[in-house]
């Protein structure tokens, strides 16, 4: 009899601990290496992009494949950098009934997808990272996941909530059930805090470690408003060097909604820089005019895109906050861009080193931006811890020597043992 109530009492126990999630005071770390998902930088994410018969581009190819992603040391001859801007650049449905994040779509007949999802191999730039990993046992694709995503969308978008957060289930489970830390580089923590904010309080103490935030873009940056008019070259990110190119490039940025949530939130910068001077008028815009900046400039279209997307990822108030441990990096010291003057208010305006507007910074995002994170040191009992890295540059941060060991060590410390806080945010329906 009392073999029959132990067996039913360890049958109920195993039940509750498979399908519950671990209390919020149980955190101790299991035994072994804690798994790491990345979140890739603007770009810095592999696209294959495939053009068949249907599609329509004057002077650009009918058919064929290319691939779309920062240093490519493929890109090809069959597709100019003009025609993969055209084929690249989104439709928009102005029709108002229709959710925001469902007007998007892709040219006719153009497919894109998410090269090697999930595994290092969708995302070369961070190989120090990873070597860094694999020196002390870490294994690709096993314990480091590259979560990719199309960096012309949003986070509401393209499936990217769903993949997500499968593939972070399912580093969780073949790590023999640890829970995953998070590491995003510049727009990358942007996709990571709106995967923490719209999961559940039990979700996140079920699978998060801890995230780390290396130059998180949160509020955005200044850089984007000027380049919605000049274009940025993906393969280089250079800047174009002929007006076709340059009005090419900025076509393809005014349409994506990626561009709205990556520029600077007036909510965030007010105007404490100016972002876009108009040469021909003489009159300055800092984030706080960009209504007037798009109405002057005619383009009813991205004004409608950018009040609903700039500052789309919510991270200032208290229901925004991420309520899992936090390490975040900046660099600072750097001259950085932060707009540009231009001859004029319209998509292809060429520019150079002399018509750049630059603050401090970390070479690519301005100081603002970078220290724009630590309102997060009001989370009730969570860590959070800002280091600042002098003199190095924006890109050269995920593969720095003292980054990298800093994060080693946040990747073996326990999770803080926090009870559910009453501002912790709500998933989104």
């Amino acid at each position: 009899m009392l073999g029959k109530f132990w067996l039913r009492f360890v049958v109920a126990a195993l039940f509750v601990l498979a399908v519950f999630p671990d209390p919020a005071g149980a955190v101790a770390q299991r035994p072994g290496r804690t798994p790491v998902v990345l979140f890739p930088a603007f770009h810095l994410s592999k696209l294959a992009v495939t053009v068949d018969h249907r599609a329509a581009v004057p002077g650009c190819p009918s058919s064929g494949t290319f691939e779309d992603w920062y240093l490519n040391d493929r890109p090809g001859t069959a597709f100019s950098q003009v025609c993969r801007d055209r084929l690249l650049t989104l439709r928009y449905d102005a029709r108002s009934s229709r959710p925001m994040a469902t007007r998007f779509s892709d040219v006719p007949g153009v497919h894109v997808r998410l090269l090697d999802y999930g595994r290092t191999s969708s995302a070369p730039f961070y190989e120090p990272l990873y070597r860094a990993l694999e020196a002390h046992g870490y294994v690709r694709n096993a314990d480091i996941r590259v979560a990719g995503y199309d960096s012309r969308l949003t986070p509401d978008m393209g499936g990217f909530l769903e993949r997500t957060r499968r593939l972070v289930e399912t580093a969780y489970r073949d790590s023999g059930n640890r829970p995953v830390h998070l590491i995003g580089h510049s727009n990358g923590p942007l996709y990571a805090q709106y995967l923490l904010t719209h999961t559940t309080r039990a979700w996140r103490d079920r699978y998060i470690h801890g995230f780390t935030s290396v130059a998180g873009n949160m509020p955005g940056q200044g850089l984007l408003y000027s380049t919605l008019f000049t274009g940025l070259n993906v393969q280089d990110f250079g800047y174009p060097t002929t007006r076709e190119n340059a009005e090419s490039s900025a076509r393809m940025y005014l349409s994506a909604p990626s561009s709205y949530m990556s520029a600077s939130d007036p909510a965030v910068f007010g105007d404490h820089e100016v972002v876009v001077r108009d040469d021909s008028t003489g009159r300055g815009y800092t984030p706080r005019d960009y209504p007037k900046l798009f109405a002057d400039a005619g383009l009813p279209v991205a004004k409608e895109i950018a009040d609903h997307y700039i500052g789309f990822v919510k991270f200032t108030d208290r229901r925004s906050f991420p309520y899992v441990d936090v390490h975040a990096e900046k660099g600072s010291g750097l001259r950085t861009i932060v707009g540009a003057r231009l001859a004029r208010l319209a998509p292809g305006q060429l520019t150079d080193d002399s018509r750049f507007l630059y603050r401090d910074g970390d070479s690519n995002q301005e100081d603002l931006t970078n220290e724009a994170v630590g309102v997060w040191r009001a989370m009730p009992c969570h860590r959070f811890d800002l280091t600042d890295n002098p003199g190095v540059d924006h890109f050269s941060l995920p593969g720095n020597r003292a980054v990298l060991d800093r994060l080693l060590t946040h990747l073996r410390v326990p999770r803080s043992a926090c009870a559910q806080a009453s501002m912790s945010p709500r998933p989104a329906r």
